[in-house]
């Protein structure tokens, strides 16, 4: 069950205008960067039909953010949108190692972007489509994992419809990816929000807090949300009880 939890914090209007930083990095669990030792193809007639038996001979090792476009030569037959390079499709994958002992959390896989029309596979199981290039999207793939063992990623990204815009968009996972392990109850996506009121010389800051229950029975949690300022100094902290947390698998509140 999603539940959200409503706080006002009242402080001074100086630490509302000094909080400045701003990351991408997943909060709803423990995230870990995997942009190191992927493989990629481009899907050529004879080459990779499918995420499980792809032509061998074709990997190659890339580092993510991946661009497949900008290592072809330039084509006075494509459009000046595309920057006169090839799309196609591509496929990248990668093998995930995921310990015996993170058996019962919940595993998710977060793309920041890819361009575009990607579909991830997760031992040769589809596990979703993503149509839109540059919103990012995470999967739970805790069904689809073999813990204690190596686990195989790939991803199809189909730009085959390359002149699809007025700029250059490039191709393929063009942003971070990350692992992320979360225990049954946890924070959502995006499960934390925060806006101000300014009233005379001071500042209101109201927040929102959503909790998840993947679990299976009644969960007794307590989040304390707390608030520091641009010196990383505690300003005001307080938390909250939640007595018995309810698991619905789709719930939203």
């Amino acid at each position: 069950m999603n539940i959200i939890i409503k706080n006002i914090a009242v402080l001074a209007v100086s630490i509302l205008t000094g909080l400045s930083a701003v990351y991408a990095q997943p909060g709803f669990g423990v995230a870990q960067r995997i942009n190191a030792d992927w493989q990629f193809q481009l899907e050529t007639a004879g080459a990779a039909q499918n995420a499980t038996a792809p032509n061998e001979q074709a990997w190659k090792t890339v580092r993510l953010p991946h661009d497949w476009g900008v290592k072809y030569p330039l084509s006075p037959n494509l459009a000046s949108a595309t920057g006169y390079l090839p799309g196609g499709i591509g496929w990248y994958r990668k093998q995930l190692s995921i310990p015996a002992e993170d058996q019962g959390k919940k595993v998710f896989l977060y793309f920041e972007g890819v361009y575009n029309r990607s579909e991830v596979f997760v031992n040769g199981k589809s596990v979703g489509k993503r149509p839109n290039g540059y919103v990012s999207f995470s999967y739970d793939i805790s069904p689809y994992i073999e813990f204690g063992k190596e686990n195989t990623i790939a991803v199809k990204v189909d730009h085959s419809k390359s002149a699809d815009s007025r700029w250059y968009t490039g191709s393929g996972i063009y942003r971070d990816v990350w692992l992320v392990k979360a225990d049954q109850v946890h924070l959502d996506q995006w499960g934390v929000y925060a806006y101000p009121e300014i009233k005379g010389k001071k500042g209101v800051l109201n927040t929102e807090t959503t909790v998840v229950n993947s679990s299976s029975q009644r969960s007794a949690v307590t989040v304390q949300q707390e608030l520091v300022d641009a010196e990383g100094r505690l300003v005001e902290k307080k938390p909250d009880s939640l007595r018995s947390l309810l698991p619905i698998k789709h719930a939203w509140i």
